[in-house]
């Protein structure tokens, strides 16, 4: 390896997780930037927002050269409006996957067995034993088959359901077919469960719609780990309140959803705060994917994960 690589980090958990990892590599140099001061040098080749940062946060970049912007989050709606000109952005593809299909799992489990409900007696001090659907048996239909939705797939099978699998275009690998989105509305009748884990984009927004939620069976659970946006929150409330559906929700729109919120008291809604990602793992795959990168860029190689050029 040869060369200097210049990298700036948001807060020292993760520099402290980087080093942890053994000794950076000759020629690296590590600074701290969280975006709210103005950047501590104006060349930096490898950039780190925050967080589930506002993408308003981008707009720091234009004070700095940069050779990679390296997000913490997979997803990246909103960003390339965002980011000044002369920018290479990468994604955190491989950090959250494992956490956020723990979370689907978590909020089907959760509902299935009635999970919200025991907490509640308990509050009220209440024995009050009651029967659920469970998760054996069911019907999944997984809408999404990026690595969120393949790992969210791999965790479902030793619980002996049925997955069908949807994404953007057909295809078939070895577990079978994957259909695509245009039999959305042949295959939503007979689902039991639904799990959306698609991206934000112009085709998937407002995908759970009115229409598509009236194609459901009563009592069938709906599941959004992706985007609030990918669902109408109002064609929600709707169906939450008539009691004919039941809902999962780890992104919401808006978001965060806000204090007072008719979602919140609904029994057949049960809510997680953009969570998916939160867990001890983010912390060191994300340092393994920027040593990854750093490493790359020393080599004269190509970044991993690249979406947006601006």
């Amino acid at each position: 390896m040869s060369g200097t690589v210049r990298v700036s980090l948001p807060e020292t958990s993760l520099c402290d997780a980087l080093l942890a990892l053994g000794p950076l590599p000759t020629g690296v140099e590590l600074v701290e930037w969280d975006f709210t001061e103005p950047p501590p040098v104006s060349n930096i080749d490898i950039v780190v927002p925050p967080y589930m940062g506002s993408e308003s946060v981008y707009g720091a970049l234009a004070q700095v050269t940069a050779r990679l912007v390296q997000s913490q989050s997979i997803g990246y709606d909103d960003v390339a409006g965002a980011l000044p000109p002369g920018h290479v952005f990468a994604n955190a593809a491989s950090v959250h996957e494992s956490a956020t299909a723990e979370i689907a799992l978590a909020l089907v489990l959760a509902a299935q067995r009635g999970i919200p409900d025991f907490v509640r007696d308990g509050v009220a001090r209440r024995w009050a034993p009651r029967w659920h659907a469970g998760l054996a048996d069911r019907r999944v239909l997984l809408i999404g088959h990026g690595g969120v939705g393949t790992a969210i797939a791999e965790r479902l099978r030793p619980f002996e359901v049925t997955i069908t699998r949807v994404a953007q275009s057909a295809r078939h690998d070895e577990f079978g077919a994957i259909h695509p989105t245009s039999e959305l509305a042949a295959l939503l009748p007979d689902a039991d469960i639904v799990i959306v884990a698609v991206p934000l984009t112009s085709a998937t927004s407002g995908l759970i719609d009115a229409q598509f939620l009236a194609l459901l069976s009563e009592e069938t659970l709906v599941v959004n780990v992706a985007r609030g946006k990918i669902a109408d929150t109002d064609a929600i409330l709707a169906e939450a309140i008539s009691g004919r559906l039941r809902f999962a929700l780890d992104v919401t729109d808006p978001e965060p959803l806000p204090d007072g919120h008719p979602l919140f008291t609904l029994p057949n809604v049960l809510i997680s705060p953009h969570i998916g990602g939160a867990s001890a793992a983010m912390s060191p795959r994300m340092a393994r994917l920027l040593r990854d990168q750093i490493e790359r860029m020393l080599r004269g190689d190509e970044p991993r994960n690249v979406v947006l050029r601006s």
